[in-house]
């Protein structure tokens, strides 16, 4: 057993992680392994190819087709929400561009502003079982005041990455979620990943869970029913390893376009190590490329180091067990 493979072991058990772990060398596979339960109520374990939720980290497959989309000349850095929403979302201010929107500096108000969330027992601002189109969301959008100008400053925004999914859906004229299938997942492999209903879920995807009153509920009712552009797609770590291999290949879009997304378009804030790009987390010390997120009932971590030639791919059922083990995996990649 490896040094990273048994201190991942000893800290699953020491925290009661529930989730999957993959770490790859140069295409080879190193450490694939799986921890706790996939169904706590029917006490199903886990597997290597559970389906998991990714919460923010399909953040990236929005960028990914909005700029697919670019390069087939349907849209532009610098297009405005404006230009296609038209009179929708009228708080949205007329100079707001895809690449503000892309880049977390549109300053423009969140529906689900994580600077405002106390915990992961919040509620969405309409029954979940009602958001399940990308259009549905347009209420939940509405009514924001802007934060600041855009361009100013950094600000983690959910609702711009809906924005960018609404927006690539009205210019290419199909379901966001097929464009992700379409644009991202099928050059890519990706068999795996998709948008299922969270009340129909497949039989290979496990269940998150959230902890209330000293039981775990599963988080059906803290997420939308069908997840949209801001996070929420499911996967598996051998899926996320495809992806890896297939973006830094030129297989979903082009090597200059990569290379914008991986150009720090935010620095970090003091004392932060980390920046943003066009969809990605970057480091401010290395060329390692990460895509993040946690949610009620998932947290999830995929990163690629090009120098190294590592990628790895932790993922939890709860919203922070991933990142105990990310802190081991981290240090390897």
């Amino acid at each position: 057993m490896s040094e990273m493979s048994r201190r991942v072991s000893e800290t699953a058990a020491r925290t009661g992680f529930a989730g999957v772990v993959r770490f790859e060398r140069a295409g080879g596979v190193a450490f694939d392994a799986a921890y706790g339960l996939a169904d706590r109520s029917h006490g199903i374990a886990m597997t290597t190819d559970s389906q998991l939720g990714m919460a923010s980290g399909s953040k990236t497959f929005t960028a990914l087709v909005v700029l697919r989309l670019m390069e087939e000349g349907l849209l532009d850095l610098s297009t405005t929400a404006r230009q296609v929403l038209g009179t929708d979302l009228p708080l949205i201010a007329d100079d707001v561009t895809i690449e503000h929107l892309l880049s977390h500096r549109s300053g423009i108000g969140d529906y689900l502003d994580e600077d405002e969330l106390d915990g992961e027992e919040y509620e969405l601002p309409v029954s979940a079982h009602r958001l399940v189109t990308t259009e549905d969301f347009l209420p939940v959008l509405d009514g924001h005041p802007t934060k600041f100008r855009a361009g100013d400053q950094f600000s983690y925004c959910n609702g711009g990455f809906v924005v960018l999914a609404l927006m690539a859906e009205r210019v290419a004229g199909r379901p966001y979620q097929d464009l992700v299938g379409e644009l991202v997942c099928s050059p890519a492999g990706m068999v795996d990943t998709g948008f299922p209903r969270s009340d129909a879920l497949p039989g290979r995807a496990a269940m998150g869970y959230v902890e209330s009153g000293g039981h775990w509920r599963t988080n059906v009712f803290h997420l939308p029913v069908v997840a949209s552009g801001d996070g929420g797609a499911y996967t598996t770590t051998a899926d996320m390893a495809r992806f890896w291999a297939a973006l830094t290949a030129g297989r979903i879009v082009r090597e200059e376009t990569l290379a914008d997304m991986v150009r720090a378009h935010s620095e970090p804030d003091p004392g932060e190590s980390r920046c943003y790009g066009l969809g990605f987390w970057l480091d401010d010390d290395s060329v390692r490329i990460t895509m993040s997120g946690a949610d009620a009932g998932v947290s999830f971590w995929s990163s690629h180091h090009p120098q190294r030639g590592t990628t790895a791919t932790v993922i939890s059922t709860t919203m922070g067990g991933a990142w105990p083990v990310v802190e081991i995996v981290e240090s390897h990649t």
